[in-house]
């Protein structure tokens, strides 16, 4: 899921919401930048599940005030609870939330830190470019949780993390040979660097090397010499 960006005649999207039109007008936008890709709706938390366990997307475009089943009302609880149910059954999947509840994802905070997947926030104020951004960064396994206000009270940073910052900078360590020396996989070592850019908010722009400006970020926080 996380190869140079996914071909994307191969993309299969799900995309979760209760009303309708959202639905269909998120699916039209998403068609003109990924029109080969097979998209795939569901408009109940229930329904979400069951279509994740038979087209196994490569992404998930979700709402949070979703209702539980058919006839049910919408309540961004339930939402918040089958986010939680995704990020921990499929911890690699791609997810966008597209909300206008943003805040309550600070409710599952300890879920997003330790989701491998790409992980963005799209409020629904934001424009259709904005939100079509955030999905290429989602599909790139880059997290980005900007946009919830009060998820890190001051800047927070692991233990893991500060420890590639040390071997990548202070040592000068390619992604390979941090894995070797932290005993962990290449692919949680790209894990590791996209929680840290995004505690530091640190995220691609065009034209900038997104691990230069890293450091330069970690430096200014005091992170590393």
């Amino acid at each position: 899921m996380k190869q140079a960006l996914l071909e994307k005649a191969l993309l299969k999207i799900l995309v979760i919401d209760d009303h309708e039109s959202v639905l269909s007008g998120t699916v039209d936008i998403l068609q003109h930048t990924y029109p080969d890709a097979q998209f795939v709706k569901a408009l109940n938390a229930e329904n979400a599940l069951e279509e994740i366990k038979i087209s196994q997307p490569d992404l998930v475009i979700m709402d949070l005030s979703i209702p539980q089943s058919v006839g049910m009302i919408a309540r961004p609880e339930t939402g918040i609870q089958l986010l939680r149910t995704i990020m921990n059954e499929y911890p690699e999947l791609n997810i966008v939330v597209q909300t206008a509840h943003v805040r309550t994802l600070v409710r599952v905070r300890p879920d997003i830190d330790a989701h491998k997947g790409g992980f963005t926030v799209a409020d629904k104020s934001l424009t259709s470019q904005e939100m079509l951004t955030r999905v290429d960064w989602s599909l790139q396994g880059l997290t980005h949780t900007k946009d919830i206000k009060g998820i890190y009270s001051g800047l927070e940073v692991k233990p893991e993390w500060l420890r590639v910052l040390t071997l990548a900078f202070d040592e000068g360590l390619q992604d390979k040979a941090i894995a070797l020396q932290m005993c962990v996989s290449e692919r949680m070592v790209r894990h590791y660097w996209s929680k840290l850019q995004d505690a530091l908010h640190v995220y691609p722009e065009e034209g900038k090397n997104i691990r230069i400006q890293t450091e330069m970020q970690a430096r200014e926080e005091g992170l590393i010499d």
